[in-house]
């Protein structure tokens, strides 16, 4: 579902066979969507346009701004297009901007549907969370992953982490979100690290942190803060930070947002049996 931007005449630019997109003015001319063979227009926009007769419409009501939430109405948009292809005819997208399509390459990335388990959702959320709301006054009980101290009721194998102090659970190997590998060394030239410290840092394990999504025992510390400490909430020993805005891991590689718990602050357990 790769969508080019529009021409700045506003007219229909196609994609690829029987998919266009266009600006405000491509519904102008009903004669025009006939000739193309257009069938259907999906419009992405805060108000819905007039109908077109003989057209079939769909309108994701959404304002023309980067951070608007498109992706989590793409696998609608996806089938409504997939539709009017399949039979036979062409289909028009209006108003693509930007940020539309960032979602557009992750959703592509996710292959082609919206998987609210991928590390990549899970990262676009907290990062479009924090756009909207720099406050962050009140965050969605969903962005946190549950706390790993609740009783399960099914099986479960995941990779459990505690805090190497106490033994305190603090979250599950699926609430760690990967990230690709930064470049070493050479992304601190700015702090003028020492030879002798890149040696320590990259000498072993490149990544001396996890990334994770947020927890629900995180929530206290995060609200109406941009960024902070991040502490055991048994025993209070220091476990790692957060930043709304992103940190550098040790591999170099820059995390957006960051909540980031130091390796050497947990232990592992490799299986953890239902209670």
């Amino acid at each position: 579902m790769a969508v080019a931007p529009a021409g700045g005449s506003g007219g229909m630019v196609p994609v690829f066979p029987g998919l266009y997109v266009g600006g405000a003015e491509s519904c102008s001319s009903p004669e025009a969507l006939a000739a193309a063979g257009v069938v259907a227009v999906l419009t992405v926009d805060a108000e819905e346009p007039p109908a077109v007769p003989g057209v079939r419409a769909m309108h994701v009501r959404a304002r023309d701004e980067p951070g608007a939430d498109l992706l989590s109405r793409l696998d609608e948009c996806a089938a409504f297009l997939g539709a009017a292809r399949a039979g036979g005819g062409a289909a028009l997208v209006r108003w693509v901007n930007p940020g539309f399509q960032a979602q557009l390459k992750l959703y592509e990335a996710m292959g082609c549907a919206v998987d609210r388990s991928s590390a990549l959702y899970r990262r676009y959320r907290l990062r479009s969370l924090a756009e909207r709301d720099p406050e962050l006054q009140d965050l969605p009980r969903e962005v946190f992953a549950v706390d790993p101290t609740i009783l399960c009721q099914t099986p479960n194998t995941e990779v459990l982490y505690r805090c190497r102090k106490c033994r305190r659970a603090l979250f599950r190997s699926s609430s760690i979100l990967s990230h690709t590998e930064g470049s070493g060394p050479a992304a601190f030239a700015h702090k003028r690290v020492t030879d002798s410290a890149q040696l320590c840092v990259f000498g072993r394990d490149k990544c001396t942190s996890y990334f994770i999504e947020p927890v629900q025992w995180m929530e206290p510390a995060l609200l109406g803060v941009m960024e902070g400490q991040l502490l055991c909430p048994k025993c209070t020993s220091k476990l790692g930070s957060f930043s709304w805005q992103g940190e550098q891991c040790s591999c170099g590689r820059w995390v957006t947002p960051a909540f980031q718990i130091h390796k050497s602050r947990v232990d592992e357990v490799k299986s953890l049996a239902s209670r």
